[in-house]
């Protein structure tokens, strides 16, 4: 039974910082990966960054590059998203999910944590 359950959200300032969390459970083989998607008000749902749970390369979407870091936490078993300089298109609710390398669907979903970026 795999199961991912997410934290960390929150309303904060533009510029500043949000560390979300997401318990893994399930799924902590090295084939995996671990990403972030987020979906804003009256808009799809897109992705943010993912991880490879066992070499730990990773990827961005180009709205994210350089402000956001994805990590994980073997002995945790939680992947990390930290996001610095948000702006208020950063806010969304934002969910974890993870699929097998080689599958493009991703199969498990968390349940979404709230971002409000707003002065």
């Amino acid at each position: 039974q795999v199961q991912l359950v997410e934290s960390g959200g929150g309303s904060v300032q533009p510029g500043g910082s949000l560390r979300l969390s997401c318990v893994v459970s399930g799924r902590t083989k090295s084939s995996y990966i671990m990403a972030w998607f987020r979906q804003a008000p009256g808009k799809e749902r897109e992705f943010v960054a993912h991880v490879t749970w066992g070499s730990c390369s990773t990827a961005y979407a180009e709205y994210v590059k350089g402000r956001f870091t994805i990590s994980r936490d073997n002995a945790k078993n939680t992947v990390y998203l930290q996001m610095n300089s948000l702006k208020s298109e950063d806010t969304a609710v934002y969910y974890c999910a993870t699929r097998r390398a080689g599958v493009i669907a991703y199969d498990y979903w968390g349940q979404g944590t709230q971002v409000i970026v707003s002065s």
